[in-house]
């Protein structure tokens, strides 16, 4: 069952318009957002962004109780032990073309099944860049080619990951991923100036495990004792290759902010 502008429907019967613009140019937003035996985490901070990246793009300020009620009437729909929600809100029904039309936004919510992550994973660094100056930096919008390109390359290449540096040659972030870095002791992840998105994940990492926020370059990754991504399904995901450097993993800073992080969203679902 899929939640579809205002009411729940059998998935093979849910659809929105061809004409929908988050189809045609990508004027969308979206969240995912970690579902455990129907018990969703850190939804507050979700929808917070959701209205950021909403925001950033124009669009009108989701209704956060609406969006609260498909997320429930979905996993309750849907029982599975570990599932990937899908928040998508678009600019709806629009003209052939980057204007936007007048018949409102459009709203989805759908969850499908997800695999636990393992502990360690490789990343492999991509040519192209994150443009940190571009109208829709930091935000999550349905525009996501750019990634699907990107982790076609790293899955080539036997790896879960791509990381991408700014158009300043600065560590940015992966396709669906923050990242971290240990340099001399100190755990540190790019600033949100660098163009990467505002992860929850990362956000938590930084409050719970005292990371810093710093500009880094991409050098940083071959200088690093240790290296982790964070994301919403990966939580934190020790680094243990990049490119064609092994890495020692998970590292004691690492393997702490692992356990950091599953103790305290097990003691908060709503941090």
């Amino acid at each position: 069952m899929i939640w579809v502008n205002g009411s729940l429907v059998a998935t093979d019967a849910a659809t929105v318009s061809v004409l929908d613009h988050g189809l045609t140019v990508g004027d969308g937003v979206f969240e995912t957002v970690k579902a455990e035996d129907g018990r969703l985490f850190a939804l507050t901070r979700h929808l917070e962004r959701l209205t950021r990246s909403a925001r950033g793009l124009g669009l009108p300020d989701p209704d956060h109780d609406l969006v609260r009620e498909a997320c429930e009437q979905v996993v309750a729909a849907n029982p599975m032990p570990l599932g990937r929600l899908r928040v998508t809100y678009t600019g709806g029904t629009s003209p052939l073309g980057s204007e936007r039309g007048d018949q409102g936004t459009s709203l989805v919510v759908a969850v499908g099944t997800a695999a636990r992550r393992a502990d360690t994973t490789a990343v492999v660094t991509v040519p192209w860049r994150r443009n940190e100056h571009s109208a829709v930096a930091g935000l999550k919008t349905t525009s996501y080619a750019e990634n699907v390109v990107a982790l076609a390359a790293a899955h080539r290449e036997g790896a879960t990951e791509a990381l991408f540096a700014n158009t300043a040659g600065q560590l940015c972030e992966g396709t669906g991923s923050n990242v971290f870095v240990v340099l001399g002791g100190r755990l540190l992840t790019p600033t949100l100036a660098s163009g990467c998105l505002a992860g929850i994940t990362r956000r938590l990492v930084v409050e719970w495990c005292d990371a810093e926020e710093t500009d880094l370059p991409l050098s940083a990754l071959a200088e690093a004792e240790e290296v982790f991504l964070t994301s919403t399904l990966r939580d934190v995901q020790a680094v243990t290759r990049i490119d064609g450097r092994e890495l020692p993993g998970p590292g004691p800073v690492t393997a702490k902010a692992m356990i950091r992080f599953t103790e305290r969203s097990a003691d908060d679902l709503d941090p």
